[in-house]
């Protein structure tokens, strides 16, 4: 559907931002414009980042809101943990959590419902099939969905005032010394996570339209190899990118993340990301402490074993 707009003569900060508010809509649907390059102001092509100017005249394409995840009963599963309130799943790299555009399928989400229907109606967002977190496309590990709006509602809060456990493995570029903690802000640009280290940093992102966000990474050594090193990572907040952002930010990205490793970070038969959302702790709607591990996948496996 095509909008055209004059963006409010109070618009501030980003475009994205100003634009979803202008125009009622969430956030995913404006990003998602921007990454078709489907913004145009004045008649020229516009970046989610570009300062919102009062008074711009604005045309965005906005795809039709995805709806629920189209059940697909033949697509693989591992069931981790099946909770009348709850279920964890074991995600593979390679797929994602759930859709972004109608009719989109080969999704986590999409086999998830396929199995309980009711996940579906869980989620505010009806594309996300009661997907409570994220994990980036290439990143494995666990994954919780809420089987009832209540459920959903609960484990938000609980995410929201970090009372989630969220423990990943890690291989990095470089020997690491000992475990530590990192809370350096991070703004979003560009499809990717920017630390915002001092006061300096972080005013000129803002003066950027960009809005760096509190993020702390915790991180101990599990096994050092010759120029790598295992890390056990917990984080308490869930930025975007964050495990990674701020490794990289330490001088250690993880292994095979060209984004913020580039080709120093590449290791001879890792095709994704050396990332692993290994353990997942919570309380469980209607109480219940529940605990989940999900067993380092067999590629990870293989890269350990060749590096020694």
């Amino acid at each position: 559907m095509r909008h055209e707009l004059r963006l409010p003569l109070t618009s501030t900060g980003r475009l994205d931002r100003a634009l979803a508010d202008a125009l009622g809509l969430g956030r995913a649907a404006v990003k998602r414009a921007f990454l078709l390059g489907d913004v145009r102001v004045a008649g020229r092509r516009a970046r989610a980042s570009d300062p919102a100017r009062p008074g711009a005249l604005v045309t965005v394409d906005v795809e039709d809101a995805a709806g629920p995840p189209a059940p697909e009963p033949d697509a693989p599963l591992v069931v981790l943990l099946e909770h009348p309130r709850l279920v964890v799943v074991d995600k593979p790299a390679g797929v994602a959590v759930h859709p972004l555009a109608p009719g989109e399928g080969g999704t986590l989400a999409n086999a998830v419902v396929a199995r309980w229907p009711e996940c579906a109606a869980a989620s505010p967002d009806p594309r996300e099939g009661g997907a409570v977190q994220r994990l980036d496309t290439d990143t494995s590990g666990c994954v919780a969905f809420a089987r009832d709006p209540e459920a959903w509602a609960e484990l938000h809060r609980e995410l929201q005032e970090r009372r989630v456990e969220k423990v990943y493995l890690a291989l990095v570029v470089g020997r690491v010394a000992a475990g530590g903690v990192v809370s350096v802000p991070l703004a979003q640009r560009g499809g990717r996570a920017v630390a915002a280290p001092d006061a300096l940093a972080e005013e000129r992102l803002r003066a950027k339209g960009l809005r760096p966000r509190e993020a702390e990474t915790r991180w101990e050594v599990v096994r050092r190899l010759e120029r790598h090193t295992l890390l056990r990572v917990r984080i308490l907040t869930g930025v975007t990118h964050q495990i990674r952002a701020h490794l990289a930010h330490l001088g250690h990205p993880v292994a095979g993340d060209p984004l913020y490793g580039g080709a120093g970070a590449a290791v001879p038969g890792l095709r994704r990301q050396f990332l692993h959302a290994s353990r997942l702790a919570l309380e469980a709607p209607g109480g219940g402490r529940i605990d989940v591990e999900s067993p380092l996948p067999r590629d990870l496996q293989a890269v350990l074993y060749r590096l020694g």
